[in-house]
């Protein structure tokens, strides 16, 4: 067999590296390239837009744009654009609810001409990844919680401890009575934990309760995931955080194995709170392996 030239077989194999990272972009356009950022107005200067990934909570008005998480990287202009039909101009400030990709893939975008606010270990997760460049990265952190005054309200953002990870924030307008939860809300479904990032089973349901405490029946509750909620939807997600908890202390209690749990599933009450993401199995191998 003929040894083609190394210099033909090193241009060769460059060129299928390049292919195969021209196929991955594709395929990540073609994932998002349907995607619509859709606003729904809460009041006259907050809003919810929903696209793919994580929520998104905007102020607009007289001070500018503040945005409380960002999606996916692909979705960056989309953002931009839906954005741009309330009110011209770039975010000023951008909170991270936690770090997962789907609430800080556009930091990066956002990042370059605003300042990006989150706890601190989202910025410790953030720049352990290699692959963040500077401009996606918090620039200014908290411990416990920090107040943004802007567009004539004060913007609570408050740090409880693990629940999600170690790393949630939530968000609460003074003014407006609206909160954004991050991902220590799923709407009817299964939350993910992320347990390897500090995440909490039973952090997750106190912080979850402890803001409960100061909502009332006509505070806009905005899900990490799915749609706009209230005091009654959250109060039910917490209801159901309760019994699964309580389900799987009593069946580990019983020396019941993992399997068996997973063979058996949750009571019937709670399995329509399964989804493509978190399936029954799923939430109760959560539930094992954080209580």
């Amino acid at each position: 067999m003929t040894m083609l030239p190394k210099i033909i077989k090193s241009s060769l194999l460059s060129c299928t590296l390049f292919a195969l990272t021209l196929g991955n972009l594709a395929s990540a356009d073609d994932r998002f390239k349907d995607v619509e950022i859709k606003p729904i107005k809460l009041s006259e200067t907050t809003y919810m837009f929903v696209g793919s990934g994580g929520n998104i909570g905007v102020s607009a008005g007289t001070d500018g744009i503040l945005i409380i998480d960002d999606q996916f990287a692909p979705l960056a202009d989309k953002i931009s654009a839906a954005l741009n039909q309330i009110q011209a101009g770039a975010p000023k400030f951008i909170i991270n609810t936690h770090y997962h990709g789907d609430h800080t893939g556009a930091n990066a975008h956002f990042g370059k001409n605003g300042t990006i606010m989150a706890h601190h270990n989202v910025l410790k997760r953030l720049a352990s990844d290699s692959k963040t460049t500077a401009d996606a990265l918090p620039v200014i952190t908290f411990e416990q919680g920090i107040t943004v005054h802007f567009n004539g309200d004060a913007l609570k953002v408050r740090h409880m401890g693990p629940g999600h990870t170690d790393g949630d924030s939530v968000v609460i307008w003074s003014n407006d009575n609206i909160v954004h939860m991050g991902d220590l809300f799923f709407k009817d479904k299964f939350p993910y934990i992320d347990l390897n990032a500090g995440g909490s089973v039973e952090g997750y349901r106190d912080n979850v309760a402890a803001v409960l405490r100061d909502l009332d029946a006509q505070t806009k509750v905005i899900p990490g995931h799915g749609a706009l909620a209230n005091k009654s939807d959250l109060t039910r997600f917490k209801h159901m955080l309760d019994a699964s908890i309580n389900w799987m202390k009593d069946q580990k209690a019983s020396g019941l194995t993992l399997d068996q749990l997973k063979a058996t599933g949750m009571p019937e009450k709670w399995k329509d709170w399964s989804w493509k993401f978190i399936s029954e199995e799923q939430w109760i191998e959560t539930l094992y392996q954080g209580l």
